[in-house]
This record gives C-alpha cells, structure tokens and sequence, in this order.
C-alpha cells in the first residue's frame, strides 16, 4: 500500500480542514468529532468515541427521574451497533 500524504493550511484560528479522503477513511460524517491523541512526537487522529458525559444535557428527558442505568445501556447498544455497521 503507498503513503498518501495531505498538506493542509491552517487558518488564524487554527482550524485544518480534514481532507475527504482522511474523513472517508475515518467514517467520519458532517458534524462529527475527531480525538487527537499525543504519544510521545506523534500525533494520531481518530473518530472520537461517544459517551454520555459528552452528550449530557442535550435531550429533554421523557420522565423525570431518569433511568441512568438504563440510558447508559441503550447508549452501549447503539454504540456497539454503529461499531458493527462500519465493520469493527
């Protein structure tokens, strides 16, 4: 397989746009997010993983008090379904 590089420009704010291919290969999609993760001088970019602290505080919840049990379980589903959708 050839390495590919991409040379992106950084903008005064310091955002890089992702080229498609990188977002393809990622299976990213438009509003997802991306961790960076440091080891050592070497710099990886992935998909970031969702979590339930991430998302707190974005859904109205049917009832009151909530089922956080449940709710992490349901999001432990969905993740693992994504996983298996994109071929983990």
């Amino acid at each position: 397989m050839s390495e590919q590089q991409y040379v992106m420009p950084i903008t005064s704010k310091g955002q890089v746009t992702i080229p498609a291919a990188v977002r393809q290969l990622l299976g990213l999609k438009r509003s997802g997010k991306v961790a960076f993760k440091i080891k050592g001088n070497a710099v990886t970019v992935e998909p970031a993983q969702a979590t339930l602290q991430a998302a707190y505080g974005a859904v109205t919840p049917l009832s009151r008090p909530e089922d956080f049990e449940r709710i992490s379980e349901l999001a432990q589903e969905e993740q693992a379904l994504r996983a298996v959708q994109m071929g983990e």
